[in-house]
């Protein structure tokens, strides 16, 4: 058989009654206790709260796949999980940035409960995938920090809007100097983290007009060094993953500053999501000067900032993250955690 060149042709060639049966598969080894000791762990929070533990062989990818770095995930109200990845445009280092579109697939799109690819699309669109949201009414929203742009894509991958000038940097009310990340508020108002030149968050309309903007790079209430993650609360509030501050910092819908979580217990946070229950997920990627990595876990916080549980730790087995750089939080409680660098895959986590 002719291998595959092109996701499409994956796709084409995908059977879905094979996936069944891996998973099948994978579900009779971790039953009987088969699978390989290494990777077969339970993830117990360092503090008090839940107990999460990986679910093995998730996702399901077709044959000669590989995801890449996965600097995104977010899940719908389907239980579907959106996967956006780097694929043969991930970083590498010693070696210059990418600079022109991957031909791959950028956004996949798996069942969450079995793991089976559903859909693939963005092949040719972006150059340097970086966050991924989706939306009450199960848009998808995602940021490219080489095209300087914000996307909005239904959910079948059908381009609605694209916010800022391809491939032009900038700090005014229409242009953005690679953003990182989106959140989108219960009146459809949208909040972008605008952070690795700009260190400021931008609220736009659902139209995607601008209304207002904070942050400046520095140190003190407000001020950002690279805001990397953003998400909001029932309560529109805004929480950022400040993260060479090494620190949450979290405002009103107006951009006033009400709280900081930073210390020792908060690491450095890389992401954040609000879940459905209130409870905020935070990655702590651990600090980038650190060879090894000296942590890389997920907190779980509630709306006060007191951290209730965590779980993982640095590796490359089940559970464990090399750079997790997103995390999610499905309608069910599954925790998808994705990593970038050397990690290249997304895990599935459930109490």
């Amino acid at each position: 058989m002719r291998r595959p060149t092109s996701m499409q042709s994956l796709e084409s060639r995908f059977k879905p009654r094979l996936v069944l049966a891996l998973g099948a598969v994978c579900l009779v080894l971790v039953s009987m206790g088969q699978w390989p000791s290494l990777g077969q762990q339970s993830i117990s929070p360092e503090l008090t709260g839940v107990k999460y533990q990986v679910v093995h062989c998730w996702p399901q990818l077709p044959e000669n796949t590989l995801l890449g770095q996965v600097s995104g995930v977010g899940v719908d109200s389907h239980n579907h999980v959106f996967v956006f990845r780097r694929a043969e445009n991930s970083v590498q280092a010693g070696r210059p940035a990418p600079d022109k579109p991957m031909a791959s697939a950028a956004v996949l799109m798996f069942d969450g409960a079995t793991g089976a690819l559903l859909s693939a699309w963005g092949d040719k669109k972006f150059i340097l995938p970086h966050g991924l949201m989706v939306d009450r009414q199960d848009n998808v929203w995602l940021t490219d920090v080489a095209l300087h742009q914000v996307f909005k894509f239904d959910h079948a991958g059908r381009p609605l809007l694209a916010l800022g000038e391809t491939g032009v940097p900038g700090v005014d009310r229409a242009h953005f100097n690679r953003p990182t990340d989106v959140a989108i508020s219960n009146d459809g108002s949208v909040y972008v983290s605008d952070g690795y030149g700009n260190n400021r968050v931008v609220k736009l309309s659902p139209e995607g007009r601008f209304l207002l903007e904070w942050g400046t790079k520095g140190t003190g209430p407000g001020q950002f060094d690279l805001p990397h993650g953003i998400a909001l609360d029932a309560s529109d509030n805004v929480y950022v993953a400040d993260r060479s501050n090494a620190r949450i910092q979290v405002f009103n819908s107006s951009g006033n500053y009400l709280a900081e979580w930073k210390g020792a217990e908060f690491g450095r946070p890389w992401a954040v999501r609000v879940a459905a229950d209130g409870y905020v997920y935070v990655v702590d990627g651990g600090d980038l000067n650190s060879v090894p990595p000296d942590r890389a876990r997920v907190l779980v916080v509630d709306l006060k900032g007191k951290i209730v549980g965590s779980f993982g730790r640095f590796g490359n087995y089940d559970g464990q993250f090399v750079w997790p750089h997103d995390v999610a939080i499905g309608k069910d409680g599954a925790v998808y955690v994705g990593d970038v660098l050397t990690g290249m895959r997304v895990q599935k986590f459930v109490k």
